[in-house]
């Protein structure tokens, strides 16, 4: 009776084609968050590390033995205005 009425096996291949795109869709949206999440750590280590060094290393000078006093020769000392 079971073969006169359709009792086969119905036929899922559209929900386990479904099932699979969902599965892949979710793996790559878990692969950009780590990425997006690994790139934001290093920026906060960057950050962080600019702040511990400060911004005074840009500004010695490296012509001196003792950068903080500065530049002693003449034509150093001279500005544009």
């Amino acid at each position: 009776m079971g073969g006169l009425l359709g009792g086969g096996k119905p036929d899922t291949s559209a929900a386990e084609e479904s099932l699979r795109l969902q599965r892949e869709q979710t793996a790559a949206a878990t692969k950009k968050a780590e990425e997006e999440k690994r790139t934001a750590a290093e920026d906060m280590s960057a950050k962080k590390r600019l702040l511990a060094r400060g911004g005074k290393g840009s500004l010695l000078s490296d012509k001196r033995l003792t950068p903080e006093t500065g530049l002693d020769d003449d034509e150093y000392k001279t500005t544009l205005g």
